[in-house]
């Protein structure tokens, strides 16, 4: 009688208790709840990873690094306020990311990207302000992208797209685990090299050293129009002299330049040791790369003996 139904439990639609309990144990295991005899499905996650705080913050460096670029032309002041906010923003994320438990794929793409983008820019400003060091700084532009990019394909390529690309191996490269792995010296190493960018960038309009063009000149031949170059007349660009443009232009020339030394200074040997990185970085990037194409041409059995 325990494996039959009776007449009465077939009537009334109900189960063998062992019956029950496996359905309702291959129900919870397929994602599913019983209840009152109806399968309900279990609610699916409605996360929206776009929505994540970490990454709303990085929709707002953008944002700030947007409005940062309208006003690095003209007004130094207002753009070097939003682009350091920007860039501190970038601690801000990751540490928004470990305490919501919110860290993506995405996020840190996100967050690669615009440091790369905004560090890009400014540099291409730092360019056309000096012409005759544009060679340089466009050197460190390629230099960044291109340690950054091998850096993130090799990882991808050779460790699997489910590691990180601040994953380093210590057996890799002691350098840069040492810089990934400690945040302190991520953190220092980042903001550093951003101040000495700010620093040139605010040496630009303030230092007749770096600027000669800076010097009065009495409509002679050194005036020019060269963006980020404050020393022509504001006549000579708006309507009304008096406007708020006209008057920030008019600051610019005043700017004190004693404190944008002091931050370059300070800040040099960090950036430069930045750039002996990304050197680092890229050189350990190709050489894996390079690993993985050794391994894989043995594995097709190439180069093949011809016969």
């Amino acid at each position: 009688m325990n494996g039959v139904r009776t007449r009465k439990q077939t009537a009334k639609g109900g189960k063998p208790k062992d019956e029950k309990a496996a359905g309702d144990a291959n129900g919870k295991a397929n994602g599913y709840i019983n209840t009152n005899g109806l399968v309900a499905k279990r609610a699916e996650s409605s996360e929206n990873i776009f929505l994540f705080y970490p990454n709303i913050i990085g929709y707002s460096r953008i944002i700030l690094a947007i409005a940062s670029l309208y006003y690095m032309p003209l007004h130094p002041r207002t753009c070097s306020l939003l682009y350091s906010i920007s860039c501190l923003l970038d601690a801000l994320d990751g540490v928004a990311a470990r305490y919501f438990q919110q860290s993506t794929r995405f996020g840190a793409v996100l967050d690669m990207v615009t440091d790369r983008c905004t560090t890009a820019c400014l540099l291409v400003f730092l360019s056309s302000a000096w012409p005759r060091w544009a060679l340089l700084f466009q050197g460190l532009i390629s230099l960044d992208l291109a340690s950054h990019y091998m850096h993130m394909y090799a990882t991808l390529t050779m460790a699997g797209s489910g590691r990180s690309h601040k994953q380093v191996d210590q057996s890799r490269s002691r350098i840069l685990y040492l810089y990934y792995n400690n945040k302190n010296v991520l953190f220092a190493f980042c903001a550093f090299n951003e101040l000495f960018f700010i620093a040139l960038y605010l040496l630009s309009f303030s230092s007749p050293i770096l600027s000669p063009s800076l010097l009065p000149v009495e409509n002679g031949p050194g005036s020019s129009a060269q963006p980020g170059n404050p020393s022509h007349h504001a006549s000579t660009l708006f309507a009304t002299p008096g406007s708020a443009w006209a008057m920030e232009l008019a600051r610019a020339n005043k700017m004190d330049s004693f404190w944008p030394w002091v931050i370059a200074g300070i800040s040099f040997p960090v950036m430069a040791g930045k750039q002996f990185l990304n050197v680092v970085q890229l050189v350990k990037a190709s050489k894996w790369l390079a690993e993985g194409d050794l391994e894989m041409r043995r594995a097709q059995g190439l180069p093949k003996k011809s016969t």
